[in-house]
């Protein structure tokens, strides 16, 4: 069949406004192309912009068919969310789901001059419909009644997003025109055994009466035809592997159909050969949760992931990529799709099938009571289908979750609520599952414990969120005191740069609690609870860059203590996924790369927690053992300890040698100590933990290091405001493609920055001893650099 995109320029009107744009596009990005709305991500204009999407709107074009074309489907790969489809004036078509692909037979209306118009009614409208008829409990950021539609959960808010209900033509829309036969689906599946790999390409048509050839290219480019609907083996089979554990060879299937010797329909997919499975198994702690790969079971880093912008017509696969990029240079080899935003575009699933990141799965429903709706149910088990189907032959896709913590949040519900649950997410899901995709792995919802709500985030079965730290307020240490088997949800707040909170405010903003900075801090208690981490961490910031800096080392100082920790526990703790790799808007937020892609702290010092070999240390100091100096001193009997462990998460043996230092503040070695090891693959090697016997914890610091791991560490025995800094005289300059950065002292948490310009190092927010370090600039061409330590924070 001949394609006709319908992509390009569009009408829009409705509250007054008349003007033309671009689609895929939405109310908001046409307008905004247009000078018709101020930006809603500046200051207040969020209010301005929701008011703009209490209203219809409708987008129009024309388009032209010869004559011999009046057979043809209008295909609509993304409609957000209401929408009736008029063709010549004529209902052709209604939508109310924007997760799903809709296709309509026009061929009865079509003329040779043809016009189209698609009318977009409020999400929000309907939503304060839909919650005036039946009350239902919602997320307390977002726009009330919004589960009542099968529309992206955080378009209406969350706790770090807007509210800022969208409408439009989200994705690709065109024709289909012909009356040839064309491809309906494509399955692909694969069978390993004893090193060889036999692929099955089931492809159906529409009308079963086209010839079919199907053509797998390797990965060195080389064609092999293959028969269609039955099972062919492929000889020395390349695999795929994750990012860190080799290889991400990918196949090329194109499939064709032949009608009177010329193709009438095409489709390619990209795929990789490996096994990919959930491994869940009795043993002394519970019952294990880990991912294996070709037999190889794997510990899982990466962080979850929400839609990359408000406005999804901006997010590009250029944007995607480079995202997922640096993902990949931080050595993740795993990312959590969260189930409160979107199903990505195909863009996102070929990229971490590129670069070597496992997709943990989450359908689109999160924190949200489900409401009894067989229409609303029907929509949404159809959107599941829709979208597996489109997902399934990816080498990345590693795990489907039914929700994000829906379980977890109505295990008190009443008995209706929960028996409806039960039948969604424990029968009809996974029999969709069954049927499209048997050979990926299905749980009911993140976290479980797969016992009908029975303790759903149970740490020893199954995996978890884990919000003590932060929500609970309690200290960074205490996930030391948890063995999760995978915790996929865990995280901390920052602000973002300065130089990103100066595109949304102005300089009378620029003060943690004006209105301005709160209405971009949707965690209603968020800003407070920064400053309440920040006292019992740092010494007061006086500026507010200051302040600014240390959220970002709060957060990074959480994360690190979090996933060092569970590393340390590798075997029984086989996953970290924290919360959240991005942002939505610029604002306050867990994320690491905020929204305008620029590095927090964080995100460099998730590149050293996740490297595949790390030394890192559990402490035991003052700060670890009494929460106030002012304690009586027959109760406090506090000690220093340190114990080193190596982790190694890499298919090779490790040997080398652990060292460390006792140091006074300004450097001078008080003690030391080195041991060699060997580290067997994917194994933890600790050390004879060492007793340093009440060492002055306001000056002496323990650093260490192991010869085949690529980052170093040191660790203080109190808290950063109750140890006696000497100002290190940092120095930064640049020296062609590096930066030179000198300290004459101890620094903790050394951030290289410019005020000026962007740019992505090889390392930042590093501790330093005495001395040199060149740093490589990955991204970007600083001029000026400067260079900040925790010293600084006063």
């Amino acid at each position: 069949m001949k394609r006709i995109t319908l992509n390009g320029c569009w009408k829009l009107s409705g509250n007054g406004y008349e003007c033309e744009g671009t689609v895929p596009g939405s109310v908001y990005s046409i307008l905004l192309e247009n000078n018709l709305m101020d930006d809603p991500y500046y200051r207040e204009n969020e209010l301005e912009a929701l008011e703009i999407a209490e209203h219809d709107y409708t987008f129009s074009r024309s388009f032209s068919l010869d004559n011999d074309e009046k057979c043809a489907l209008l295909c609509c790969d993304g409609l957000d969310t209401l929408c009736d489809i008029y063709l010549n004036g004529s209902l052709v078509g209604q939508t109310q789901n924007m997760h799903r692909r809709y296709e309509f037979e026009i061929s009865d209306f079509l003329q040779t001059e043809n016009e189209l118009k698609l009318v977009f009614h409020s999400a929000n409208r309907y939503f304060k419909t839909k919650h005036a008829e039946q009350r239902q409990d919602a997320n307390r950021d977002s726009l009330a009644g919004y589960s009542y539609l099968r529309k992206s959960f955080c378009m209406s808010g969350w706790d770090w997003g807007p509210r800022l209900p969208d409408a439009g033509i989200w994705k690709d829309i065109y024709l289909l025109v012909g009356d040839t036969d064309r491809i309906e689906d494509i399955r692909i599946t694969q069978r390993h055994e004893n090193g060889c790999v036999w692929i099955t390409p089931a492809v159906s048509t529409c009308k079963g009466t086209a010839d079919i050839q199907v053509t797998l290219i390797s990965p060195d480019g080389e064609k092999i035809e293959i028969s269609p609907n039955c099972e062919n083996e492929v000889t020395d089979p390349k695999l795929w592997w994750p990012n860190g554990l080799g290889e991400q060879n990918l196949y090329g299937l194109t499939v064709s159909l032949y009608e009177n010797g010329e193709i009438v329909d095409s489709a390619r997919k990209s795929i990789g050969f490996r096994t990919l499975r959930l491994v869940r198994e009795k043993d002394e702690f519970g019952e294990s949760f880990c991912h294996e790969v070709n037999g190889v079971p794997f510990f899982a880093m990466g962080a979850d992931y929400i839609p990359e912008d408000c406005i999804v017509s901006r997010i590009t696969p250029e944007r995607t990529e480079k995202l997922l990029t640096h993902c990949r240079n931080s050595h993740f080899n795993a990312i959590r799709v969260w189930g409160g935003g979107n199903y990505p575009k195909d863009d996102f699933y070929d990229a971490c099938d590129r670069l070597g990141i496992v997709v943990f799965h989450d359908l689109m429903i999160a924190c949200t009571p489900f409401p009894i709706n067989e229409n609303l149910t029907e929509e949404f088990t159809e959107e599941v289908r829709d979208n597996i189907r489109r997902i399934r032959h990816h080498a990345c896709i590693a795990l489907i979750s039914g929700n994000n913590e829906c379980e977890w949040h109505q295990r008190n519900f009443p008995e209706a609520y929960k028996n409806g649950y039960l039948n969604l997410y424990e029968n009809r899901i996974p029999d969709i599952i069954r049927e499209v995709c048997p050979e990926i792995p299905y749980i009911p919802s993140s976290p479980t414990s797969f016992e009908h709500f029975a303790d759903p985030n149970n740490e020893n079965k199954g995996d978890s969120h884990f919000w003590d730290v932060w929500l609970g307020n309690k200290p960074f240490f205490e996930y030391r005191n948890h063995y999760f088997r995978y915790l996929s949800e865990f995280g901390f707040e920052s602000l973002p740069s300065k130089k990103t909170i100066d595109r949304f405010t102005l300089p009378s903003d620029r003060n943690l609690f004006s209105r301005v900075m709160e209405m971009h801090q949707r965690s209603n208690d968020g800003n407070q609870r920064i400053i309440s981490y920040i006292s019992k961490t740092f010494l007061y910031p006086t500026n507010f860059e200051a302040l600014i800096y240390a959220s970002q080392l709060l957060q990074a100082r959480a994360m690190q203590y979090a996933v060092e920790h569970l590393r340390r526990n590798r075997g029984r703790c086989m996953g970290a996924l924290y919360w959240q790799l991005n942002d939505v808007w610029p604002t306050a937020s867990w994320s690491s790369i905020d929204y305008f892609g620029r590095f927090k702290a964080l995100q460099y010092v998730a590149k050293r927690f996740f490297a595949p070999i790390i030394i890192s240390c559990r402490e035991t100091g003052e700060m670890t053992t009494r929460p106030f100096v002012t304690m009586e001193n027959e109760v406090y009997d506090y000690e220093t300890k340190a114990l080193l462990a190596v982790t190694n998460d890499t298919l090779k043996p490790s040997l080398g040698t652990v060292k460390w230092r006792l140091c006074q503040n300004d450097g001078t070695v008080l003690q030391s100590g080195e041991k060699e090891i060997e580290v067997p693959p994917f194994s933890v090697a600790t050390l004879e933990e060492l007793d340093f016997k009440k060492t002055d914890v306001s000056r002496h610091y323990l650093w260490y290091e192991y010869t085949d791991a690529e980052y170093a560490g040191s660790v203080l025995f109190t808290e950063p405001k109750h140890f006696a800094f000497l100002n290190p005289e940092l120095k930064a300059e640049v020296k062609g493609n590096a930066i030179l950065v000198t300290a004459k002292r101890y620094a903790q948490q050394v951030e290289i920055y410019s005020p000026d310009e962007d740019f992505i190092l090889s390392d930042n927010f590093f501790d330093m001893e005495p001395g040199t370090r060149e740093i490589a600039v990955l991204e970007g061409n600083p001029k000026t650099v400067l260079a900040r330590s925790v010293f600084d924070i006063r």
